[in-house]
């Protein structure tokens, strides 16, 4: 007779390992790094040029709907180059870009995605790039900044703050030969101040969307090569 509960054990760990196997090679080698990252990533990352992991980031923003909820939607093509020394975060620059019409709504109906990527509101075929370009960098804690720079949004220039966490980072990895840093980042800012009034409720009303856009961005960086991996490429 057969065995049913071996069998059954024998295809669930198949299963995992096939599952293991798929998600390392969906999110690439940091993925594998990650598992073994506490034993084997080695040293303080290095002060250097960095560019955006574009696998592991995302920019959501969040806005009043009716004031019955805090919609949550996002850009999905932007990119980003960082100057960063850990030594001295006050030293660091970045700039973002944003490509305007990989605005996604989940779920929306193509009208209403339609009026929020027209000239109604962002108007991506006349203004195709969002862009934000640091300008200082004023150190609040031992990981915490101020990220203070000039938002130029639907052809409007306008200072803005982020106030950034840095995550951590190492100098490289067997499975990750870079360095990698990572941050965490927040802001505010009124679409009005960009010109964007289209549906911003009446005064003391709430029937509409908000001025108020809340910003949340998730980012790591890959940077200069380990020294080691360097030198092998020699």
């Amino acid at each position: 007779m057969t065995n049913l509960p071996l069998m059954t054990w024998r295809v669930t760990r198949v299963a995992w390992m096939l599952a293991a196997l798929a998600l390392v090679a969906t999110c690439g080698p940091q993925a594998a790094a990650a598992a073994d990252a506490p034993a084997a990533a080695s040293g303080a990352p290095p002060a250097g040029r960095y560019q955006l992991d574009k696998s592991h980031a995302s920019l959501l923003f969040r806005v009043s709907h009716l004031g019955f909820s805090n919609y949550t939607t996002r850009f999905s093509r932007f990119d980003a180059q960082l100057t960063f020394d850990p030594a001295n975060l006050a030293a660091s620059q970045v700039v973002v870009t944003i490509d305007t019409a990989s605005l996604e709504m989940d779920g929306a109906p193509a009208a209403c995605l339609d009026i929020v990527r027209g000239p109604q509101m962002l108007d991506t075929a006349k203004f195709p790039q969002i862009t934000f370009r640091s300008e200082r960098v004023q150190v609040k804690g031992s990981n915490s900044t101020e990220i203070i720079g000039n938002l130029t949004l639907h052809g409007v220039t306008r200072p803005l703050v982020l106030n950034a966490t840095f995550n951590g980072g190492y100098a490289g990895h067997p499975m990750d030969p870079h360095a990698r840093v990572g941050f965490s980042a927040h802001a505010s800012l009124k679409r009005s101040d960009f010109g964007i009034t289209f549906g911003i409720p009446a005064p003391g009303s709430t029937m509409g969307v908000g001025d108020t856009i809340d910003i949340s961005i998730e980012a790591e960086f890959s940077g200069p090569a380990f020294p080691a991996a360097a030198g092998r490429s020699q």
